[in-house]
């Protein structure tokens, strides 16, 4: 088993003859946290849409785990890899429901039980029977980041998980899915905007521009590159 979960080897994506995305190249090691960054229209988003087929490559490939990922069945392929949204798109029902809605997608039916241990992991203690229309922003988020971590993700992508939320919500929620990813080992992607966030959060560092890579590294990156400071769109 190869020690990188992730390997990008030359990928794009090409749109009305226009390339979103051009010749990106990396890997990533099993429990470690990337940081994507780059202005607006560099290709952040989509290059996490390309990491579980939302949308297809041009030109490249991706493995998971040393298997190309287009020899995957998607609906297999999301659930080992994990999409977290900058707006959450819950169902109309309740909590509970929305946390048992993968699972119930390959015929898992999670127990009270189950529910409740991922819901205590977020903060959400005894939030089950809520619906979703009485959630506050913070309170959708984690739930959000609960029915993602319901399937059991290898690799979890993060597109600007805190961006709708304000400054102190913004930072708790930050906090949370820190705080999971290091207590669980997850690997994950995390697109931000904000260079103070990336420097909190990464342990490699991407950058992009105009939808190709600017550079790649570590944290130091972010130091280096005074391009980038203050807030990217």
């Amino acid at each position: 088993m190869t020690t990188h979960l992730l390997e990008v080897r030359d990928l794009g994506r090409q749109s009305e003859g226009t390339w979103l995305l051009r010749e990106i190249s990396f890997s990533l090691q099993t429990g470690k946290l990337m940081v994507v960054m780059g202005p607006s229209g560099s290709g952040k988003s989509t290059l996490l849409r390309m990491l579980n087929r939302l949308d297809e490559p041009s030109s490249g490939s991706i493995l998971l785990d040393g298997v190309d990922i287009t020899t995957l069945p998607p609906q297999s392929l999301r659930r080992r890899v994990g999409m977290v949204m900058q707006s959450p798109h819950l169902f109309p029902e309740t909590v509970a429901d929305n946390i048992r809605f993968g699972p119930l997608q390959r015929g898992k039916q999670l127990s009270d039980e189950d529910v409740e241990r991922l819901l205590s992991q977020v903060g959400l203690a005894g939030f089950g029977e809520r619906s979703i229309k009485k959630l506050s922003g913070g309170e959708a988020a984690r739930v959000s980041l609960a029915r993602t971590l319901a399937n059991e993700p290898e690799l979890l992508l993060l597109d600007e998980p805190t961006a709708a939320l304000d400054e102190a919500m913004s930072r708790e929620i930050e906090a949370l899915i820190a705080g999971l990813l290091q207590e669980n080992g997850y690997t994950a992607i995390w697109i931000t905007h904000h260079v103070e966030q990336a420097k909190r959060l990464a342990e490699q560092v991407l950058l992009l521009d105009q939808g190709r890579c600017k550079a790649l590294g570590g944290v130091e990156l972010l130091q280096q590159d005074s391009s980038i400071h203050g807030k990217m769109g």
